[in-house]
């Protein structure tokens, strides 16, 4: 199993990104996929999660609104829509799956989640 996040980048405040989770050796589409990020210095926090061909979402409340998760399951890519950045969403974004968790929301810890990507930097500037 391998996942590689792509699209992190330094934007001003209110900006957007896209986010990009591409997973290899293991099909997305019935799995939970969780959206984390870890600030400087601070503890790993997960910020969404998307499950069963997309049709279930969760967001942290300090992201709800903003973030939105997709999934392309012919591309076997997982999405994180980022609009309205503020500065404290800047972090190291990964994205984690495991196929044993099948309640997929942002309360699972970062333990459960057995296959991490690398991350990517998302850089929010006041």
């Amino acid at each position: 199993v391998q996942l590689v996040e792509s699209g992190g980048g330094s934007v001003q405040a209110v900006g957007s990104l896209r986010l990009s989770c591409a997973a290899s050796g293991y099909t997305i589409s019935r799995k939970c996929i969780a959206w984390f990020r870890q600030p400087p210095g601070n503890e790993r926090e997960g910020v969404a999660t998307i499950y069963y061909l997309g049709r279930t979402t969760y967001y942290a409340d300090s992201v709800k609104g903003r973030f939105t998760s997709s999934q392309d399951n012919a591309k076997n890519t997982v999405y994180l829509h980022m609009s309205d950045l503020k500065p404290e969403d800047t972090a190291m974004y990964y994205c984690a799956t495991d196929p044993y968790i099948y309640s997929c929301t942002t309360s699972v810890p970062s333990g459960r989640f057995g296959y991490w990507g690398q991350g990517t930097q998302v850089t929010v500037s006041s």
